[in-house]
C-alpha cells in the first residue's frame, strides 16, 4: 500500500514540474543595453540635474565596457557617475545591471533649443547606446497650496482649538514658507511643529514636497457664543496661498457669588442659627443648571442652604439662596471666615464671608446671675462675721 502511494506522489510531481517550466516565459533577449526610465527630460538653465541610468547585461560574459557621452553642447558639463563618483567604465555581471547617473550642469545663458545627448558603453564585440532628449525651460514661478484637514472646530471659550495645516510646494525649487493668521481681536494664535511644541514662523519645503504644521487658536474667556473665522496666509518669494479655518464657540455659564447688595459680612450668635442671604449670578452666555452650594466653615459650625440647589439660571440673571449658619457653642466672640461656593458642571464661584460672632445673651444673663449670687453670699458673710 505504501509503495502504491509513493508511486502516485512521484507521478503527480512528474506532471507538475514540466508544467512549471512551461509556465516560465522563454527569454530570447541577449546582449548589452543602456537603459533609463525617462529618456526625455526638461531641465532649467543654471541648475544641475541627475538622470538615472543602468547598464544591463543579458546572457553575456563579464567584460569591461568604456563609458562616454556624445553630443554635449558647448558650455555644458556631462559627467557619468557610479556609486556617487565619476566613472569611465563599468562591468555588469551576466544577467545583471550596473546603476549609473548622468549629471548635467547647464549654464544659465544656454539656448532653449532641445538637445540630444547619447550615452555609450563599448566593449569587445558589444556596444550599447542610449539617446536622451534634453529640453530647456525657463524657471516657473513659485507655487504654494495650503489646506486644513479639519477646517471647523467646535468648543467652549476655555477650549484650545488646534488645526493641522498642510503646505505643499508645487514649485520646481526649494522654498522657505512663512505663515501668519488673522484672527478676531483678543484671540491668541501660534504655529507649531506638527508633532512638537516648538513655535514656528517659517519652514523650509523641498520642491514638490509638503509639510504639516499646527495652528493653535485660543479665544478670550469672555467671548460670546458664535462663529469666528481665522484666515491663514502662507508666503514664499513671489508665491502666496490662503485658507480659512473657523471656531464655533458654544455658550458657557459663568458664576459669581456674593451677599445681598454685594455685602460679604454678617453677624451671628454662638450656638444660634442665623440666616445670611447669598446671591448667585450667571454672567456667562449659556444657562447654568443644577447649581449646588456648599461651605467651608470653622470647626463645630453648621451651615446649610435653602434651597440646596438652583435648578436653572439663565444668563444675566441671579438667584438668592439663604445660608443657615450656626456657629459652634464654644465659639468665642470675634470675627471668623466662612467660604461659600457655587458649582455647576465644572463652572464654580466662591467668596469669603466675614462672620462676626457674639456670645449668647442667655449665657450673659446666667453669668450676671452667678456674679450677683456670689456678691450676696459675700455680703452675708461679712455681716455675720463682722458682728463677732
Amino acid at each position: 500500500m505504501r509503495a502504491l502511494d509513493l508511486a502516485r506522489l512521484v507521478a503527480v510531481f512528474g506532471l507538475l514540474i514540466p508544467a512549471a517550466h512551461a509556465a516560465e516565459p522563454p527569454r530570447d533577449i541577449k546582449g548589452l543595453y543602456m537603459m533609463t526610465d525617462y529618456p526625455a527630460v526638461t531641465i532649467r538653465p543654471g541648475t544641475t540635474s541627475n538622470i538615472s541610468l543602468r547598464l544591463q547585461n543579458y546572457g553575456l560574459g563579464p567584460q569591461r565596457y568604456s563609458l562616454s557621452v556624445d553630443g554635449v553642447p558647448s558650455g555644458w558639463t556631462a559627467t557619468l557617475l557610479g556609486g556617487g563618483q565619476p566613472v569611465a567604465a563599468a562591468m555588469p555581471a551576466p544577467d545583471s545591471s550596473v546603476p549609473l547617473q548622468l549629471r548635467l550642469d547647464v549654464p544659465a545663458n544656454s539656448s532653449l533649443a532641445e538637445q540630444t545627448l547619447t550615452v555609450k558603453a563599448e566593449g569587445q564585440g558589444s556596444e550599447a547606446t542610449l539617446p536622451i532628449a534634453v529640453a530647456l525651460a525657463k524657471e516657473l514661478p513659485a507655487k504654494l497650496t495650503v489646506s486644513s484637514k479639519l477646517p471647523e472646530l467646535r468648543g467652549s471659550p476655555k477650549s484650545n482649538f488646534e488645526y493641522t495645516l498642510t503646505i505643499k510646494n508645487d514649485s520646481g525649487r526649494n522654498l522657505v514658507a512663512s505663515f501668519a493668521a488673522a484672527a478676531p481681536n483678543s484671540f491668541e494664535t501660534s504655529f507649531t511643529e506638527a508633532y512638537g511644541t516648538q513655535e514656528l514662523s517659517s519652514i523650509p519645503i523641498e520642491a514638490g514636497q509638503s509639510k504639516d504644521i499646527k495652528l493653535k487658536v485660543r479665544p478670550p474667556s469672555t467671548v460670546d457664543a458664535g462663529h469666528f473665522p481665522v484666515k491663514v496666509t502662507v508666503n514664499a518669494e513671489d508665491a502666496s496661498a490662503q485658507t480659512e479655518v473657523a471656531l464655533d464657540i458654544a455658550g458657557q455659564p459663568q458664576l459669581q457669588l456674593s451677599g445681598r447688595d454685594g455685602l460679604l459680612s454678617a453677624r451671628a450668635v454662638a450656638a444660634e442659627q442665623s440666616t445670611i442671604p447669598v446671591v448667585v449670578t450667571n454672567t456667562g452666555t449659556a444657562p447654568a443648571d443644577n447649581i449646588t452650594l456648599a461651605a467651608t466653615a470653622p470647626t463645630g459650625w453648621k451651615v446649610t442652604f435653602q434651597p440646596a440647589t438652583i435648578e436653572h439660571l439663565v444668563p444675566g440673571k441671579d438667584a438668592e439662596v439663604q445660608a443657615l449658619v450656626t456657629p459652634g457653642d464654644k465659639s468665642l466672640a470675634g470675627d471668623y471666615q466662612l467660604a461659600m461656593r457655587a458649582t455647576s458642571r465644572g463652572e464654580s464661584a466662591s467668596s469669603q464671608f466675614r462672620i462676626t460672632v457674639n456670645t449668647s445673651t442667655v449665657w450673659g444673663m446666667a453669668g450676671a446671675g452667678v456674679i450677683g449670687v456670689a456678691l450676696l453670699l459675700m455680703l452675708g458673710a461679712v455681716a455675720r462675721f463682722g458682728r463677732r
